[in-house]
């Protein structure tokens, strides 16, 4: 057994929330514990705000209600003895449906009786910062308002997360009763006649919380820089109207069904829900939620009214669950990019070299025109060392499917359920690793890589195909990762930016000269096939969109 599937490692949560009581055991072994990889999951479809309602007056949790949770919660308790999970390592948390039951000693004593897990109840400030550090661990780096909407409240603060460092309002989060239940009771309650005077209730909290959340100034000045705040949003609520804007979203079908790193701006974050047919049909959304869509919409639309501007809104998986696991890793381990952790367990034995190799194959930005540099996500030193570690990943696969197998590797394959990865991330990977395969593809997959490219954009496209081309050559130079630098094997790339001139119309075009040198015979084959790899990705037909579309003309030649 290897040391990342040690039980000593695992750890057990059950999350008892408003809307349901989630399952889970994760596996914090060292190697991957940043992106904290699920060994079990599952969830008891009980909301616990509701049993606490019958015709609009609040009673006690009934005691067929506590039957059912005691009866999910051995059942989980069995499953843990199969995994092996230490009894220390068991944690059952609850949230503010439980802490505001009229009989939540009672109900909670009773968990105890029949089961030995001891309740903890976690505070309304503590819920609010657990939840912040669940989204935290969804993303590499954030800066902005984070949000986490559950059944029964919904809380408030701000982050920057760099590094690894974790910096919070020191007020804590604030709460407000506007859990999706709760707003639908609310929303009842008002009557047509009294959502006017809700919405200015909620505008008004909304905006005092914004001042009493003492937002650092650089915070603001970042996001007057950016055009807007951007919203980290968690939460079964928010992730359901994250759903909602994936379906109504302008590439169809959108390529990524993952809710955590969806990224929309100001302009999608508020569709007139009422347009929308069918959202029982949606991907993700149960009738339970679509019930509460009326609500939802109407949250959103007054946190909109209360922080105007808005730039980007990010959707997070991270809520209570992870919050919890992500705060009992050390600060080394929580300031791992999440794509690095992610990719390791593939990383060939030359990682740095080949990454430094890698690295040399990219231009240096550009001195006139930073429009035709490659985005930063594609240069970063993260993004070329997941690369690298991804390279060999799929050369035992045959090559029918290679090509296909990498472009999927980041929503359905190996790296489907990594942790903290942005959509970005995972389209411009898929995009490089496609290409590192020599991106044949069928036709049943072609509509499927467009889709990709037009998240991704035409400039960040043909980027990752060419950074893909130097990545497939670099593979074939080095077949099993290993670059014997010590024994004199030496390859050196570089590539700048230049002028030629057409030999057909004379005309002046700008391009990539990527240079090659090497001193070892055997190479010339593999050199050879690398350099006319290069130059056909630079032709106009292999551009994004064709030869009107995105692309930059290369040239290759040998170092002097």
């Amino acid at each position: 057994m290897s040391e990342r599937n040690e039980p000593k490692h695992y750890q057990a949560l059950v999350d008892m929330g408003s809307n349901g009581i989630r399952f889970s055991i994760s596996d914090l072994s060292p190697q991957a514990a940043r992106i904290m990889p699920t060994v079990y999951q599952d969830r008891l479809g009980l909301s616990l705000y509701d049993a606490q309602y019958q015709s609009g007056k609040k009673v006690p949790i009934s005691q067929s209600t506590i039957d059912k949770v005691i009866k999910g919660l051995l059942r989980f308790k069995r499953i843990c003895e199969d995994y092996h999970v230490p009894h220390e390592n068991v944690r059952v948390v609850a949230t503010e449906a439980t802490r505001k039951a009229i009989n939540s000693h009672a109900f909670r004593q009773q968990i105890e009786e029949a089961t030995a897990w001891k309740v903890e109840l976690l505070a309304k400030e503590d819920e609010g910062r657990i939840g912040a550090m669940g989204i935290a661990s969804s993303f590499g780096t954030i800066n902005g308002l984070v949000m986490d909407l559950g059944g029964g409240s919904m809380q408030m603060t701000w982050m920057i997360f760099e590094h690894g460092q974790v910096r919070t309002s020191p007020r804590g989060a604030v709460s407000f009763p506007y859990g999706a239940a709760a707003m639908m009771r609310r929303l009842d309650e008002a009557g047509a006649d009294g959502h006017d005077a809700l919405r200015r209730e909620m505008s008004t909290n909304f905006e005092k919380a914004l001042r009493d959340l003492e937002i650092p100034e650089s915070l603001s000045q970042r996001a007057e820089q950016e055009g807007g705040w951007t919203l980290y949003l968690s939460g079964g609520g928010f992730r359901g109207w994250g759903y909602i804007l994936m379906a109504m979203h302008s590439i169809k079908p959108y390529p990524i069904p993952i809710i955590n790193g969806f990224r929309v701006p100001r302009s999608s974050f508020l569709p007139n829900v009422k347009e929308f047919s069918d959202p029982e049909d949606t991907f993700r959304i149960s009738a339970r939620r679509a019930s509460q869509l009326p609500a939802i919409s109407f949250l959103v639309n007054a946190l909109a009214e209360s922080i105007p501007s808005i730039a980007y809104i990010y959707f997070a998986q991270g809520g209570v669950r992870e919050g919890l696991l992500f705060s009992s890793l050390a600060a080394n381990i929580q300031s791992e990019y999440p794509l690095v952790t992610a990719t390791r367990v593939h990383a060939p034995h030359s990682t740095s070299s080949l990454s430094r190799l890698l690295k040399a194959t990219i231009p240096p930005p550009h001195q006139t025109d930073p429009s035709k540099d490659p985005p930063a996500a594609l240069t970063s030193p993260h993004f070329l060392t997941s690369t690298v570690q991804l390279l060999y990943a799929y050369t035992s696969y045959p090559k029918d499917i290679d090509a296909v197998a990498a472009l999927r590797s980041t929503t359905v394959g190996i790296l489907g359920d990594a942790h903290g990865l942005s959509h970005i991330d995972r389209a411009l990977l898929a995009l490089v690793m496609c290409e590192r395969m020599g991106g044949e593809l069928s036709a049943t997959d072609e509509p499927y890589l467009s889709q990709m490219q037009e998240l991704a954009g035409p400039r960040a496209s043909w980027w990752a195909k060419y950074i893909g081309r130097a990545a497939g050559g670099i593979a074939a130079l080095f077949p099993a990762g290993v670059m014997r630098e010590h024994e004199g094997v030496q390859v050196d790339v570089a590539a700048s930016w230049c002028t030629v001139v057409k030999k057909k119309k004379g005309k002046v075009v700008e391009a990539i000269d990527f240079q090659v040198r090497y001193g070892m015979q055997e190479l010339d084959g593999a050199v050879k096939v690398w350099r006319h790899h290069m130059e056909k990705v630079g032709k106009k037909k292999h551009w994004i969109g064709g030869k009107e579309g995105w692309g930059v003309k290369v040239v290759t030649s040998s170092m002097k």
